[in-house]
């Protein structure tokens, strides 16, 4: 009779980790505007979590060009339920970063907000309950403009006062969530003007290539990134 060791069957019962499957939603700096050498930090990390010897992480990128919290709710859960792996199931974990057009004012620098602050804060606070409900959620914080570069396409006038209150108030919307965020904002300004603006494109408002290879090096160094798709 052949008799099978503790050590054996735990071995023969183990099983390979599976691949997490990853939503990433919000707007250009998602979609990775700016960056024509890697497509941005969703790209970049998409490819590196492809190589050989990793886990092979499924990332679907959902960045859509000047989207804010309004729109990037209305799709959220649409969008996703008809793409492949992940058709008729929810993802194992959804990344948020959305905010930083709401945030500008329109026609000129003391203009009337793109979108109106506590409509911001109603709205953010329905996106983060509506992704909680599907899975774990992880929220990725904007990066800051030039505002010397502003308006952004002739109307658009973006600022660091205006990005500041918009960030604070998601921040504690995750906060009272339980939702990890990573603010990006407050990193980049506080390593000095010099260093976030030589991140910047000439634009004012997206992260150039080496942004975005500094948004992937914070963001796949991150540990809640990393717990959220350990094993």
């Amino acid at each position: 009779m052949l008799t099978v060791s503790a050590s054996q069957s735990s071995v023969a019962m183990a099983r390979p980790a599976l691949p997490k499957k990853l939503v990433i939603i919000g707007d250009s700096v998602i979609y990775g505007y700016g960056d024509p050498e890697g497509g941005g930090w969703v790209e970049r990390l998409r490819r590196q979590w492809m190589a050989p010897d990793s886990l092979g992480h499924v990332i679907y990128n959902l960045g859509v060009r000047g989207d804010g919290v309004q729109q990037v709710s209305r799709r959220l859960e649409q969008e996703f339920r008809f793409r492949g792996e992940l058709r008729n199931r929810v993802p194992d974990l959804i990344v948020l970063s959305v905010g930083v057009n709401d945030s500008a004012r329109v026609g000129r620098p003391d203009g009337r907000a793109f979108t109106d602050f506590e409509q911001f804060q109603d709205q953010m606070a329905d996106l983060l309950d509506q992704a909680r409900r599907l899975c774990p959620v992880l929220f990725v914080g904007m990066t800051p403009v030039q505002a010397a570069a502003m308006p952004f396409a002739e109307v658009l006038y973006y600022s660091h006062a205006d990005q500041l209150r918009y960030k604070e108030a998601t921040r504690q919307a995750c906060q009272t969530r339980g939702i990890p965020y990573l603010d990006i904002f407050q990193s980049w300004v506080l390593q000095g003007q010099e260093w976030w603006q030589a991140r910047v494109s000439e634009d004012g408002l997206h992260p150039n290539t080496l942004g975005y290879r500094t948004l992937l090096s914070q963001v796949s160094s991150w540990d809640a990134l990393a717990q959220a798709i350990e094993p």
